[in-house]
């Protein structure tokens, strides 16, 4: 191959790959800007906040409105409807996959799956996968792909729904890498980021679901979170 003919197969490899570990930029940002405002011990509050002033006793009080998880309506592999509420007093783990993925998804799910058997039974703590290729993803796929990981209860689930709507949630909401490329590996192109949410919907932490280092840190902050309620 010529030098002229490398260039181009090298620039597509580096846009994918920029487009595929963005968030990772992202959660050092995010990162830098939160461990200015926590000064408590607790884990930040991670995304956009708004400054609200209201009335109180007759007195003007400003209050910080944190960005937080929406409503959403999608499936799960047991065919139920889950939406926010079904989260609602969790804390819980997102994140963004599909099920024919050949590059970073198993690697993803053995580590999610170390999450899942070590809060099992815990009835605090959910985790929540939303399928980005839901046209392939349909229910039945969901649940024979949670039962060969040797998921058995609603504590870990596998959502689909719109894909727009799941895209837009992940981009938007989560604050991660989730749509459709028909350049990289199986049309669709996600992070492999695990996202941690309080009770409140708010985003406490983002980590690299590929690695065990990653999720080590991820199960130490969920205990660190846990800990938050009980003071």
């Amino acid at each position: 191959m010529s030098k002229q003919k490398s260039i181009p197969a090298l620039n597509r490899l580096v846009s994918f790959w920029v487009r595929n570990n963005s968030w990772l930029l992202v959660i050092c940002t995010l990162f830098t800007l939160a461990s200015c405002n926590s000064t408590d011990g607790k884990l930040p509050i991670l995304g956009q906040r708004e400054a609200i002033t209201k009335t109180v006793d007759g007195k003007s009080v400003t209050d910080s409105v944190y960005q937080s998880i929406p409503d959403f309506k999608f499936v799960s592999q047991y065919g139920d409807t889950i939406t926010a509420k079904t989260l609602d007093n969790k804390i819980y783990v997102a994140d963004f996959f599909f099920t024919s993925c050949p590059t970073i998804c198993p690697k993803m799910k053995v580590q999610l799956k170390r999450v899942y058997e070590k809060f099992k039974g815990n009835s605090d703590v959910m985790l929540l996968s939303h399928t980005i290729d839901p046209a392939h993803d349909s229910v039945p796929v969901l649940r024979e792909f949670a039962q060969n990981l040797g998921v058995t209860s609603k504590q870990w689930l596998f959502v689909t729904g719109d894909r727009e709507k799941i895209y837009d949630i992940g981009q938007n909401s989560y604050m991660v890498t989730a749509q459709a490329d028909s350049t990289a590996p199986g049309g669709v192109v996600h992070s492999g980021a695990f996202i941690l949410v309080d009770k409140a919907k708010h985003i406490r932490g983002i980590y690299d679901g590929t690695t065990e280092s990653g999720v080590d840190k991820l199960m130490t902050d969920m205990n660190r979170l846990l800990a938050e309620y009980k003071q």
